[in-house]
């Protein structure tokens, strides 16, 4: 046994492993200076700002806790934080809703790849323009005189233009799905294009309906798909500040929208801490969708 463990402690300090370890060093010195850099050192200064003495017409640099009372203790604060929250969940639901059956249809219905390959180009081609002509192209479809309303009043279904189409929190929820959901479609139909063909079929051989099968086979195999969409359409969602402020005209507050305006009023201390609480909002969501599968294993 000890001339085992010598053995394998020689080959661990030989020059060959110790050139190997140095060059996973080097290889991984890039990314990691990058990183702290542009995420790590960010973060811990936001969280040092968020301490800072906020004036009238200044911020000094003495830590105090009054902008983090200001911010727990205010009632636009905290409502735009209970907005931004309830607005994530129903554009998340929205997305998967709208998005889960077309990665069905394209990724498992769908049996030539070239034909995959088009729909799923076709998912991406909105984002060949501008994110705000996208945002603002809703603006013509939803207002009282827009083509919904005139379609709907066409068709006899309305006798008045729906007003709530634009300018609510319903035209945000609307523009978001509309604008993240081929987030959603991608990663759930990579992962519906991996699942065997042969599966299905033998459960087709032994009398399972399609909805046993989608319960048992393809809702399961297509998790880490929906975990990957969730954690791409929360994020963004999250700190969403202009869909919101294109389609509700100032209506709807998240904190995003709050982020920005403190930035333009020079209330740094204010913005840092929504910024904080933004943040872990963020990691929270994030740490508990990957609870849900684990990806490393699954991809």
């Amino acid at each position: 046994m000890t001339m085992v463990a010598t053995s394998e402690e020689a080959v661990q300090d030989s020059p060959t492993v110790r050139r190997k370890s140095n060059k996973t060093l080097w290889l991984l010195a890039p990314g990691m200076i990058w990183m702290v850099a542009f995420l790590v050192l960010p973060i811990l200064m936001m969280v040092y700002v968020s301490f800072w003495t906020q004036t009238t017409f200044k911020i000094e640099p003495t830590l105090t806790l009054q902008s983090w009372v200001t911010f727990l203790t205010s009632p636009t604060y905290l409502g735009a934080l209970w907005t931004t929250i309830r607005i994530w969940l129903l554009v998340l639901v929205s997305t998967l809703v709208v998005g889960y059956p077309a990665a069905l249809f394209v990724g498992l219905l769908i049996k030539n790849k070239t034909l995959q390959t088009v729909l799923l180009v076709l998912c991406v081609i909105p984002f060949w323009t501008s994110f705000l002509i996208r945002v603002l192209a809703w603006r013509p479809m939803l207002g009282t005189e827009g083509a919904i309303n005139m379609i709907l009043m066409k068709l006899g279904i309305v006798q008045q233009p729906i007003e709530v189409l634009l300018f609510s929190e319903l035209s945000v929820i609307i523009g978001m799905t509309q604008i993240y959901c081929v987030f959603m479609v991608g990663p759930i139909a990579f992962m519906m294009g991996r699942i065997d063909a042969s599966i299905i079929e033998a459960a087709q051989d032994l009398g399972a309906s399609f909805w046993r099968i989608f319960r048992t086979i393809i809702l399961p195999l297509s998790m880490p798909g929906v975990v990957v969409g969730a954690i791409f359409v929360s994020v963004m969602v999250l700190g969403e500040f202009a869909t919101s402020a294109a389609l509700s005209g100032r209506k709807v507050n998240l904190l995003g929208n709050i982020i920005v305006t403190q930035v333009g009023s020079l209330k740094w201390a204010f913005a840092a801490v929504a910024g904080v609480v933004l943040t872990i909002i963020m990691g929270a969501v994030v740490a508990a969708l990957l609870k849900v599968v684990d990806l490393r294993k699954e991809l």
